[in-house]
């Protein structure tokens, strides 16, 4: 038999048809549904308790103060003697004679202004603090001793110094502010990890990259506590301070009130007080959450 024949009588063996390719579908994360319900209800959790307090405070003060004899009007009386800078803070009726609201704005300015530069030298020095042990032995002792000085003491000598109440407030903002963000700073700074410190040694960084990419990352939780604080004080300098130096602040207008026997203005400026301190605590907070959540996730 030829090889052509050998070959015609192989039997020819074909591939099976290859089965059609399925589809993997890829399990899709479940779509969070918006829980109204939820919600109300958290929301509820966290407004109804100080609402409940603040209505007890109330009318145990209503109670307490209703007598002829009472020293302090009742919250009935601030509300019908003072509805018009509760209901109206932004009127603007001249240079002296306007809203609330407009007061504290002008107040927020200067602690915007004395409350940044303590927040950049006072960082500034607690790293410097933090990172030399030179720099702390010689000037924790003298921070230790001017921290201590009251925010009013300042006052005359800012006067002396700069003779216009503008800036004399804002000196005092800044003098009272910067000593717990340098004290924070420097034992944030302190507390940095040696396996950080490693880190930029291998990686041969500079000061100052060492500074943003791993001291302040590292001790932002410290640095935004001392900022939490010192915001407070801040806003407690500049009310005091306006008492004394006059304008058209919020602490003024308590001043000017005072002079005036008209009580129910005070209360109603010392809500607004309140109300803006809060805020500015809650505002640097949440700053402070945000990054260090980021550093965190880096």
């Amino acid at each position: 038999m030829s090889i052509q024949a050998i070959e015609d009588t192989k039997v020819k063996v074909f591939p099976a048809p290859a089965e059609p390719s399925r589809v993997i579908a890829f399990a899709t994360k479940a779509r969070r549904r918006f829980d109204l319900l939820a919600i109300l209800s958290k929301l509820a959790g966290t407004l109804l308790p100080p609402a409940v307090v603040i209505v007890l405070m109330l009318v145990v003060w209503q109670i307490a103060c209703s007598s002829p004899t009472a020293s302090l009007p009742p919250p009935s009386q601030v509300w019908t003697e003072a509805y018009d800078l509760i209901a109206h803070p932004f009127f603007d009726n001249g240079p002296q004679d306007i809203g609330l609201a407009w007061r504290v704005l002008i107040s927020l300015q200067r602690v915007a202004i004395g409350f940044g530069l303590a927040a950049i030298v006072g960082v500034a020095l607690g790293a410097l603090v933090g990172q030399s042990i030179w720099a702390m032995r010689g000037l924790d002792p003298v921070f230790q001793i001017l921290r201590t000085v009251p925010p009013l003491a300042w006052l005359p000598l800012s006067l002396a110094a700069f003779r216009d109440s503008s800036p004399s407030a804002i000196f005092v903002i800044f003098i009272t502010s910067i000593w717990p963000i340098i004290i924070n700073t420097a034992v944030g700074v302190r507390n940095i990890p040696e396996d950080y410190r490693n880190v930029a040694r291998i990686l041969r960084l500079n000061q100052i990259e060492f500074f943003v990419k791993i001291m302040v990352p590292a001790a932002a939780p410290y640095i935004f506590t001392g900022l939490r604080i010192g915001i407070g004080l801040s806003w407690l300098a500049i009310v005091a301070a306006e008492m004394l130096t006059g304008g058209v602040g919020i602490g003024f207008f308590i001043w000017d009130a005072w002079n005036s026997s008209r009580l129910p203005d005070i209360i109603v400026a010392l809500a607004y007080i309140g109300v803006t301190g809060f805020c500015l605590d809650r505002l640097v907070a949440a700053v402070g959450a945000f990054v260090t959540r980021g550093t965190t996730a880096k």
